[in-house]
């Protein structure tokens, strides 16, 4: 019933979970818990029920998803892009052969997918992306580099954008496609993260051969498509501390165990911090509706903004009240300094800060764009770095 009172629904969902979810979730477990999962419905609540999802509101969603957190039960954060952001698009844009090829994957957790957008020379400035594609009798070659694709090590698919027209500006000519990267001429290699781990890939793409079905949305409009998914992945990097993966709780209760609240300086920066968090669920609460009934709107830039910044802040204060136990260990890293070095990222991924600044300038206040002068000129006649 997608008008259950919200507490109601909790206790549903924790009655479920609580009589379902084996007693440890691990390589031989996981498949058949995310297949129950998406049988039911929970890994994607949001989605509409024709593609597998319930149907939720997203204050519904929100709970669905607390309680599996809760009971650790969710799907890996690394589900992020499939559920939040290859969904979403294929949903948007895709035919009805490619969404019923691909989306029951993503609901199930069986397929993991990643995004291949930026690129050595196309960061932040996306748009101005090189990797080509050249039609081949019925079908496309491409060939090109990618950077900073999260778990593609991982991924059996990809999502990927490549200069189709490089006589059309650089926000045209693109198209995007849906790439098996188990095909002939994909070389994946895994890039080492301060924190030690490799999430992010570098993804080689040498005159690899894709179909015309593979074609997600109309050709040399790939940068709509596009927008889909960097608009979504902004709303899903929105939301709370958690979220992101540097929780303000923990470090309230370190700052409790180890006496700091009862010094006045610190205690005064965990008000703050935990002040902004509330502003920015109210926010999120607020533009929810909207936002997601969208894919994602220009003012989650803002919010974007303020929570990559608020996850550093949380993360600094973290080690400074854990002291010597995170500057030095034997062993496993410390949470606190995993997160610290962690951090550093969220002030990059999903565009910027400065891209953030821009878009809330231009899209949300009105305000007059940023002078570009390759603005209109044929992508070929542009400078590169």
């Amino acid at each position: 019933m997608t008008d259950m009172p919200l507490e109601e629904l909790r206790a549903e969902v924790d009655q479920w979970v609580t009589q379902h979810r084996p007693a440890t979730l691990d390589e031989s477990t996981g498949p058949a818990w995310f297949a129950a999962l998406g049988e039911r419905g929970y890994t994607v609540p949001h989605w509409p029920r024709e593609h597998g999802g319930l149907g939720y509101t997203e204050a519904q969603s929100a709970v669905v998803r607390s309680v599996l957190a809760r009971h650790g039960a969710g799907l890996p954060d690394s589900y992020f892009v499939p559920l939040m952001l290859i969904g979403p698009a294929l949903m948007a844009w895709g035919t009805p052969e490619q969404q019923r090829r691909y989306l029951p994957g993503i609901v199930r957790g069986a397929d993991m997918w990643c995004q291949l957008f930026s690129e050595p020379g196309a960061g932040s400035d996306l748009a101005s992306l090189g990797t080509r594609a050249v039609a081949r009798d019925d079908g496309w070659a491409v060939t090109g580099q990618k950077v900073w694709s999260s778990f593609a090590s991982e991924s059996r698919y990809g999502m990927l954008l490549a200069r189709t027209d490089p006589d059309q500006p650089k926000n045209a000519g693109i198209t995007c496609f849906l790439v098996d990267l188990e095909t002939p001429g994909v070389t994946v290699r895994p890039l080492r993260q301060l924190t030690g781990e490799e999430h992010f890939c570098e993804v080689f793409l040498d005159d690899v051969r894709l179909g015309a079905d593979t074609v997600l949305g109309p050709v040399n409009d790939g940068w709509r498509v596009a927008m889909t998914t960097l608009n979504a992945e902004r709303a899903g990097l929105s939301e709370t501390s958690s979220a992101s993966g540097v929780p303000l709780e923990p470090v309230l209760a370190l700052a409790r165990a180890g006496g700091q609240w009862n010094q006045p300086a610190v205690r005064e920066r965990l008000a703050e911090l935990i002040a902004v968090e509330h502003a920015l669920a109210l926010t999120n609460r607020r533009s929810a509706a909207e936002s997601r009934a969208a894919g994602g709107s220009p003012a989650d830039s803002v919010t974007k903004l303020v929570l990559s910044e608020l996850s550093q802040q949380i993360s600094e204060l973290g080690v400074e009240i854990a002291g010597a136990a995170a500057a030095y260990w034997d062993g496993e890293m410390p949470p606190e300094t995993h997160a610290l070095l962690d951090s550093r990222r969220f002030t990059i991924a999903g565009g910027t800060s400065e891209v953030q600044r821009n878009i809330v300038g231009e899209r949300v206040l009105g305000l007059d764009r940023e002078i570009d002068p390759g603005r209109g000129k044929p992508w070929r006649e542009l400078r590169r770095s």
